[in-house]
C-alpha cells in the first residue's frame, strides 16, 4: 500500500468522485437500482471522476447496497478503469479476516482499481445490529480490528497462523470514515486518508478536518494528511430547474426518514407539515452541504466548499428524483469543473 495509490493524478484544480447510495426509487426495485448503479459508475469513468464507492446501510428499503462487496464486483465488471470501493464497511458488523478476504478478492480480480473505506457506526439500528449477530460492543474494538485488516492485507498478519486469501500482499488502500473527531484522530494516529461525511453530517466538518491535518502522523502508506469530504449536488441546466429538484429531493428526504417502514406513505399535505416541523428541520439540515444550480453556480459553491473543507478531494452525492437527473447532474458538473477523463 504505497502512498501513491491514494493520489490520483489529475489537471482540475480538485479531484470529484462519486458516492452512489444506490437508491431504490418508490415504485421501482432493487434490480433496476443496480442497472442505474451500472450506468452511473459508466459516466463517472467516462467524464474524468476518480472514483466511485457504494456504502453499506441495512434494514433500508430505499438503499440497495447492503451487500456492498458484491456490488462493487458487478459494477467492475461493467467498467474499465475507474476505481471503486466502500464508503464504507462497516467494520463493527465484520470479522477483520472476512472483510480481507472479500476485498482481497477485489483487488485480486481488478487490481489497482480497489479502495476499501471503513466505518465505526453499524450503518443501521439497533435492532438489525443483533439481527447480524453482533456483539453491541464490537465498536469499542473499530481501532484494533483496522490493523488486523490492515496486517491481513499485508505481508504479516498480526494473529500467528491466520492469513487471508485471498487478501495476503494485496495491499488494498484503507480510507478511515468518519463524522467526528473519533475517525478524524484515528485517521491521523495510523497515517491513514481521512474522509468526512458532509453530505450528511455537516457540523463537526471543519473541526474534524482541522483536527485531522493537525494530528497527522506520516507513515509508510501515506506521507501527508489527505482529505476526502462528501458534498452533494444537485446540477441542472438552469438555477430554477436545479431549484425545482431540490425542493423535491427535500421532500423525498423527508419521506425517507420519518416514513421508514410506514406501511403507507406521507400524503403531499402531511410532507408539508413535517418540511416545517422540528423533525423535519433536522433531517433537512443533513443536506446542508449542498450545491444547487446551474454549471457555473455548482463549480463556484464546490471550490468554495473544498477551501472550507480543507479537502484534497470531494466525494459528490447527486441527489436526484429520477435516475435521468442523476446522470445529468454528473455531466453538467463534470464538464463545470473541466474533468477529463
Amino acid at each position: 500500500m504505497k502512498s501513491h495509490r491514494y493520489r490520483l493524478p489529475s489537471d482540475v484544480s480538485i479531484p470529484l468522485s462519486i458516492l452512489d447510495l444506490a437508491p431504490i426509487r418508490p415504485g421501482g426495485t432493487a434490480a433496476e437500482t443496480f442497472n442505474e448503479s451500472v450506468q452511473l459508475a459508466q459516466s463517472a469513468e467516462a467524464h474524468g471522476f476518480s472514483r466511485v464507492w457504494y456504502a453499506e446501510h441495512h434494514n433500508m428499503a430505499s438503499i440497495a447496497s447492503s451487500a456492498t462487496s458484491v456490488l462493487i464486483g458487478h459494477i467492475a465488471n461493467h467498467t474499465k478503469s475507474i476505481r471503486l470501493g466502500a464508503g464504507g464497511i462497516m467494520l463493527p458488523n465484520h470479522s477483520p479476516m472476512v472483510i480481507a478476504e472479500q476485498f482481497g478478492t477485489l483487488e485480486t480480480l481488478f487490481p489497482g482499481r480497489i479502495d476499501l473505506g471503513l466505518g465505526r457506526a453499524p450503518g443501521t439500528d439497533q435492532l438489525t445490529f443483533q439481527a447480524l449477530r453482533r456483539d453491541p460492543r464490537a465498536s469499542d474494538a473499530f481501532p484494533h480490528d483496522v490493523l488486523e485488516l490492515q496486517a491481513y492485507l499485508g505481508s504479516e498478519s498480526r494473529i500467528e497462523g491466520v492469513n487471508a486469501y485471498p487478501g495476503q500482499g494485496t495491499n488494498v488502500p484503507l480510507y478511515i470514515l468518519g463524522s467526528s473527531l473519533f475517525g478524524a484522530r484515528l485517521a491521523a494516529q495510523l497515517g491513514l486518508p481521512y474522509s468526512f461525511a458532509s453530505h450528511f453530517a455537516p457540523d463537526a466538518l471543519v473541526q474534524a478536518t482541522t483536527a485531522y491535518r493537525n494530528e497527522f502522523r506520516p507513515s509508510e502508506f501515506l506521507a501527508e494528511p489527505y482529505v476526502i469530504a462528501g458534498v452533494g449536488i444537485v446540477a441542472a441546466d438552469t438555477n430554477a430547474e436545479a431549484h425545482q429538484i431540490m425542493e423535491q429531493v427535500r421532500r423525498d428526504r423527508i419521506q425517507m426518514f420519518l416514513g421508514r417502514n410506514r406501511p403507507v406513505p406521507f400524503t403531499e399535505a402531511e410532507i408539508d407539515m413535517l418540511l416545517d416541523s422540528s423533525h423535519g428541520e433536522n433531517i433537512l439540515h443533513m443536506l446542508k452541504y449542498t450545491a444547487v444550480g446551474d454549471g457555473a453556480t455548482v463549480a463556484q459553491y464546490l471550490t468554495e466548499f473544498a477551501k472550507t473543507a480543507q479537502a484534497d478531494e470531494l466525494i459528490t452525492v447527486h441527489n436526484s428524483s429520477s435516475a435521468t437527473q442523476r446522470l445529468s447532474s454528473v455531466e453538467i458538473t463534470a464538464k463545470a469543473m473541466n474533468l477529463s477523463a
